[in-house]
């Protein structure tokens, strides 16, 4: 390849993992261009606009902070250059659907969060989470505490060692210095669920620490220990939401917005509204072709497209490192069914972030890994933003969206989608005492289909390769290509893995590698 400042990048793909490449690749001199099949970068965390309602698509949970901070630090800025945080307080609201205390008007207020309440409110204040947790169980408080302990030394141990630091190959893993995390070791040999019950007896409260694992797209049986960490992030370190410094709609769209402001100011240039349709290793550099027929020679690509697609679909048998027997085998996290609601009036049962719990939570989670089927007894999410932020609806509107998980591959004609949409409307109704039905002025569907058609994404999935024992760190896919030199790829299917932060950090990575290969 050549020297960095001469080569010529071209990143396929312009989600998180692609604008963070973007941009480290750029502040090192490099040529950069972004080619986005979509209308806009943002990968899943898409916008979607409709008659004054603005609803984050995908991602709307703005956890660990530092991860931001840091990212935005590399290039001499601050993430209150472009937009303002907000800590939520409640982090969010519970709602317990097999709990018989309580109507659902009397839940809606929001009050007596007691141990036989079915709705609790996860605080911004620990020691009011310790509190509730031993309402529920006694000696359940100071378990809580213990949790944490082990799970923000968990979570310091894994970045410091294992995120941030890029490790690449097996004999990056042959490391004196990770001696002192062999405890981290053991834990990937335990499941989250019995980890869990090493603390709590009761089940809620095993819930209540478990439902962070939506995050890395796996359940409390596939997903190793290690990832107890996420509590740290949950209940320590904080639930924002974050708002532009220039007013306009917030959300995870606004840190989109403010890291293209970034790769722009550091010269990369991105084209949307380009499908690239193949990508071939040439004696120098690439041929990469849009669906336009135009045709670029990049000396090096790096794919923030899924990365099945990318290898499958994209380019030729012999220049990948993979089968299609590899990607059918893997663990793929689920899918979803999601609403987009611009609803009259409030909703003042809801917070800005609710979570609906099934009756049979192992149930529940076979419906989407052991035995997919669209569950009877659904779990699911829903975000209401307009609590927070007046410019994403309408006066006197509510911006809601619902995010049912699901398994990957089910079949979803519309009128399995509109059984399903009517179920969960009134499931929200039953459960958490919203009446929605007639107050739905814009609505609309995204599910499987969509999934696959406008982000390529293998099985319809969601956010890429669950985080189980075999797809964590070193076995997942990796950031550079074993078959063809000076391909890399970025995103949530390689490390450190998915969700917002980490695909910023697996874009560092990406960029670090083509660096480290051109010296």
């Amino acid at each position: 390849m050549t020297t960095s400042t001469d080569a010529e990048v071209t990143i396929v793909g312009g989600g998180f993992g692609g604008l963070s490449a973007a941009c480290h690749l750029a502040d090192a001199g490099v040529d950069v261009t972004i080619v986005e099949k979509n209308e806009a970068v943002g990968g899943r965390a898409s916008r979607l606009e409709r008659d004054g309602f603005v609803f984050d698509m995908g991602p709307s949970w703005y956890l660990m902070p530092e991860v931001f901070e840091r990212f935005f630090e590399h290039f001499g800025h601050e993430p209150e250059d472009y937009y303002e945080l907000e800590r939520l307080d409640p982090h969010y609201r519970i709602f317990f659907k097999d709990s018989e205390a309580g109507s659902a008007s009397e839940r809606s207020s929001g009050q007596a969060l007691q141990a036989e309440s079915d709705v609790v409110d996860i605080s911004a204040n620990r020691n009011e989470n310790r509190e509730l947790f031993e309402s529920y169980e006694d000696g359940a408080g100071e378990a809580f505490d213990a949790y944490l302990t082990t799970s923000q030394r968990h979570y310091e141990m894994s970045m410091e060692n294992f995120v941030y630091e890029y490790r690449p190959s097996w004999k990056d893993w042959i490391d004196p210095s990770l001696m002192k995390t062999g405890t981290l070791g053991l834990k990937l040999f335990q499941s989250m669920q019995g980890h869990v019950e090493d603390y709590f007896e009761n089940e809620k409260l095993q819930q209540i620490v478990q439902y962070t694992l939506v995050f890395l797209g796996g359940s409390p049986s596939n997903t190793p220990a290690i990832y107890n960490m996420m509590s740290h992030a949950d209940f320590n370190l904080g639930v924002y939401y974050p708002q532009p410094v220039d007013g306009g709609p917030g959300g995870i769209g606004a840190v989109v917005d403010a890291i293209v402001d970034l790769a722009e100011e550091l010269g990369v240039t991105i084209e949307t509204d380009t499908e690239v349709t193949e990508i071939t290793r040439r004696k120098d550099g690439f041929l990469v072709e849009t669906a336009d027929g135009d045709q670029r020679r990049p000396d090096v690509v790096v794919a923030n497209a899924d990365y099945a697609h990318a290898e499958q679909d994209l380019m030729p048998a012999h220049e990948r490192q993979y089968d299609a027997g590899y990607w059918d085998d893997r663990t793929y996290a689920p899918s979803a069914f999601l609403l987009y609601l611009g609803v009259e009036g409030e909703v003042p049962e809801l917070e800005h972030h609710s979570l609906v719990f099934p009756t049979d939570w192992g149930e529940y989670f076979d419906d989407i890994f052991e035995d997919p089927a669209w569950p009877e007894d659904p779990s699911y999410y829903l975000c209401v933003p307009s609590e927070t932020d007046d410019a994403v609806a309408p006066e006197g509107h509510t911006n809601l969206f619902a995010l049912v998980p699901i398994a990957t591959e089910l079949d979803d004609p519309q009128e399995t989608r509109d059984r399903y949409r009517d179920k969960i409307i009134a499931d929200i109704a039953e459960n958490t005492g919203v009446e929605l039905e007639d107050r739905i002025v814009v609505e609309e569907q995204f599910s499987i289909s969509e999934f696959a058609d406008r982000y390529n994404a293998t099985k319809g999935t969601a956010m890429g390769l669950a985080h189980t024992l075999r797809q964590t760190a070193m076995l997942r896919p990796p950031i550079e290509s074993s078959a063809v030199e000076d391909l890399y790829f970025t995103g949530g299917y390689s490390t450190p893995g998915v969700g917002v932060p980490m695909c910023l950090i697996s874009g560092e990575h990406a960029a670090e590698a083509v660096l480290e290969n051109s010296r």
